[in-house]
């Protein structure tokens, strides 16, 4: 197991740059799946599913990438207790290439720090998008799974995302205006003609009874006023492990791997597994979000 973790920042891309040269010449076709994770509002615990569902799927054997598009309340890297010295403000202006940034956490999973890159999107050069565009197509085959955590709530950037990615998981919880705002990102979505594929995750559940009901209380509205379906990926208890690791700056799933917390997203991941079916990804890929990404922002 590689401890890349602990390596100073410039062994680590190193190791990235490496990594990738000792897959050429080999299959590097494999779909790589781009999924948005979102909210309706802020503090249903996005962030934290964001980063210990990246984990879940590595463990089990699938290569993961996080980017932290969250533009006002970036904070993956604070949730890691890790210290980002790279974000994407540094690809754009061409400092630094897509394996300088990429950075590697707990359990060897890799992220990308967030800040003011992605609201940047919308001010970029001919030039610029060129270079971003090179530097993300590379990403293409080398991981199976890349995951956005873009910021709560239906900003003009947030849904960008959704539009492009071939995916979208609300995280919600049980509380009264988190599944109001959940379900009026999903109508507010729909209303502008994007067709995208949501998936379901209550999170702070009191037990698996009151998850179940809420997700449920979201598929009959959205069905019956949306004609839009909902799957429900699981539900995540309320867990006071989880305040704990958030203190200790540790992922959940690492710091307490045998939490309430930590199964449901084990249970999750496992089921998101099943669930994504491989001819389901498409062959665009990176390369096809990239072009839906540009052609909204133009």
């Amino acid at each position: 197991m590689h401890c890349w973790g602990l390596l100073p920042m410039n062994d680590q891309a190193e190791a990235l740059r490496n990594m990738v040269k000792m897959r050429m010449g080999q299959d590097t076709a494999r779909p790589t799946r781009i999924v948005t994770i979102t909210s309706g509002k802020g503090g249903v615990g996005k962030s934290n599913f964001s980063l210990n569902f990246a984990i879940s799927l590595q463990r089990l054997g699938k290569k993961v990438l996080v980017f932290d598009a969250d533009i006002g309340m970036a904070n993956i890297d604070v949730l890691m207790g890790v210290t980002s010295a790279y974000h994407l403000y540094h690809l754009f202006k061409q400092d630094k290439t897509i394996w300088d940034i990429i950075q590697i956490g707990p359990s060897g999973v890799h992220f990308i720090a967030g800040g003011s890159g992605f609201q940047d999107l919308l001010e970029l050069s001919s030039e610029q998008l060129d270079w971003f565009s090179e530097q993300i197509g590379k990403l293409q085959g080398e991981y199976d799974y890349i995951l956005f955590d873009t910021g709560a709530g239906l900003s003009k950037e947030t849904v960008k995302f959704i539009s492009a990615a071939e995916e979208t998981i609300v995280v919600t919880t049980p509380e009264p205006t988190a599944i109001t705002d959940a379900y009026a990102l999903v109508k507010m979505v729909k209303s502008m003609g994007i067709n995208a594929a949501f998936k379901l995750i209550i999170n702070r559940a009191t037990d698996r009874k009151e998850g179940i009901q809420t997700a449920d209380k979201i598929n009959l509205v959205a069905r019956r006023f949306l004609q839009a379906e909902l799957p429900t990926l699981g539900v995540i208890l309320d867990d006071p492990n989880v305040t704990k690791a958030v203190k200790r700056q540790t992922p959940f799933t690492v710091a307490y791997p045998v939490s309430d917390a930590s199964r449901g997203i084990e249970e999750i991941a496992r089921r998101y597994l099943e669930m994504s079916i491989p001819e389901q990804t498409t062959a665009a890929g990176v390369r096809g979000f990239i072009h839906k990404m540009f052609r909204l922002s133009r």
